[in-house]
């Protein structure tokens, strides 16, 4: 949507009006009070849905569905343990959902309609209370299917980060700062470029991969094209492209704590900051078994680290992602020390690889589960009108059914055994739970707890959870592009 500054500070002046800008202060509206019983009492957070324009640059101005008026939505501050009450207005025309991502939260609360959630109407609200936790970096997004419209679901601006302040604070920095990866502007496209060699370990199971390219030759020898992925045009921080947002300002000496959130809908981030190393503290908003130091962040989609870095390096540096393309696109925030001046410099880390094993217990292991649930995930290229579909043991998930594939008892240890028969890497997540790494590609680990993590192409990786959240829990990759087209699973715990 093409527009010059003149217009945008128009109706942005007007959207304002609508939206609002705080987080908590935004009155309800009588039309969407109206369908409702009464609300007693005040909530304590109000998040408002709604079209709005963004300006990432002051020549790039986009409209998208926005949480009240902004990308990223405001950061939410709950305290664990304490009961909060949030009330969502809904000012579009479509029925949305708002997912609490990483909590352990009934299934009417969670935000997803495959576990049963009701939507939030066009034009109306829905208030909901809930005791937060567990305690860390979480975040909340819309779940809503997109399909083939780029409008919709997490290509929109539909993301905002939590934090669930702990029972007793560690402390131990001088100040903490939260950075939303997001991507705008998508597009259609014939095959992608995920990168692929970053994840560690690296070997591949030559039985996934033999089946994955049997696939894929039979499919293109019946001339299917490669099917639909998505691209980006445009990139940003906190909502704002690299060089056109304010700069992250520090002193020399300072422990900052980054919280990172990769809220995008497809892609997989990194992100560097040039003479400096981050010491990675927690994965997902959960305290890692040993902190490491690393100089490159890795981020599957929905994927957090807090991670903190010693200011030692005095300058104007850029922190950002290593394509030099999305970088320069917006992909990248300016940090700089006080008295420092001059233009932004960016150099190149040395080459890393991503490994989980290192933030977990060493020489442990995951204790044995009481049950192992095999599953086996495969594309079908270009198969639904163009676009992958992806099954799980040779089915696609079946939006209209809604039917549970795997029973819990609650109370028990389950086992998922994750075998990829794709080349793509598949950021694998579990609503309502908290699972623990038992395997990568053959290697043992233990004590790193997470609610995403990435299961490398053509490898297996398995995940321990208690199935201690009683009725429906959703499973499925977090790119919307494979979750839309058939990548998902329903547990039913009774």
């Amino acid at each position: 949507m093409p527009l010059d500054r003149r217009d945008f500070l128009k109706l942005a002046g007007l959207g304002a009006l609508a939206t609002g800008a705080s987080a908590r202060a935004i009155p309800p509206s009588a039309a969407s009070a109206s369908a409702l019983a009464p609300l007693d009492g005040r909530a304590d957070y109000t998040v408002r849905i709604a079209r709005s324009l963004v300006e990432l640059a002051p020549d790039r101005i986009v409209s998208t569905v926005a949480y009240n008026g902004s990308v990223p939505g405001p950061l939410l501050r709950f305290r664990e343990g304490r009961r909060v009450t949030v009330d969502v207005y809904n000012d579009t025309d479509v029925p949305e959902q708002l997912h609490w991502h990483g909590q352990r939260l009934p299934a009417d609360v969670d935000g997803a309609a495959e576990e049963g959630t009701p939507f939030i109407p066009p034009h109306g609200m829905r208030r909901m209370s809930f005791v937060p936790g567990p305690a860390g970096l979480r975040f909340y997004h819309t779940h809503t299917r997109a399909g083939s419209d780029l409008a919709r679901g997490q290509y929109s601006g539909q993301v905002g980060p939590v934090y669930i302040e702990p029972r007793h604070e560690p402390g131990a920095y001088d100040r903490e700062v939260f950075l939303t990866l997001k991507e705008f502007d998508p597009y259609f496209s014939r095959g992608g470029d995920m990168a692929m060699d970053f994840l560690r370990p690296n070997t591949a199971d030559p039985r996934l991969k033999a089946r994955g390219e049997r696939a894929m030759q039979a499919s293109l020898a019946r001339g299917d094209q490669h099917g639909y992925e998505v691209g980006y045009q445009a990139f940003a921080i906190n909502g704002r492209m690299l060089g056109h947002g304010e700069p992250i300002r520090v002193k020399a000496g300072e422990r900052v704590l980054f919280h990172v959130l990769n809220g995008s809908a497809t892609e997989i981030r990194s992100l560097a900051l040039p003479g400096h190393v981050f010491t990675v503290l927690a994965l997902d908003g959960n305290p890692v078994p040993q902190p490491a130091e690393v100089p490159v962040l890795w981020l599957g989609t929905a994927e957090r680290i807090s991670a903190m870095v010693e200011m030692r390096r005095p300058g104007v540096w850029v922190l950002g992602d290593l394509d030099d393309d999305d970088r320069a696109h917006g992909m990248g925030i300016v940090v700089e020390y006080a008295g420092q001046h001059g233009a932004p410099r960016w150099e190149a880390p040395p080459p890393f690889g991503w490994d989980y094993r290192r933030f977990a217990q060493p020489g442990a292991m995951a204790k044995p589960p009481h049950e192992i649930i095999e599953m086996t995930f495969a594309k079908q290229n270009a198969a639904e009108h163009g676009f992958n579909r992806w099954t799980i043991n040779g089915q696609a998930f079946d939006m209209h059914a809604l039917t549970p594939r795997f029973r819990l008892a609650h109370g028990r240890r389950y086992r998922l055994r994750l075998h990829n028969a794709s080349d793509d890497i598949h950021p694998m997540h579990l609503h309502r739970h908290t699972f623990e790494l038992a395997s990568l590609a053959g290697q043992p680990i233990a004590g790193v707890r997470k609610d995403v993590a990435m299961l490398g192409g053509y490898q297996t990786m398995e995940l321990d959870f208690t199935a201690d959240q009683r009725g429906l829990s959703l499973f499925h990759c977090h790119m919307q592009l494979h979750m839309d087209y058939g990548f998902m699973a329903l547990f039913d715990c009774a």
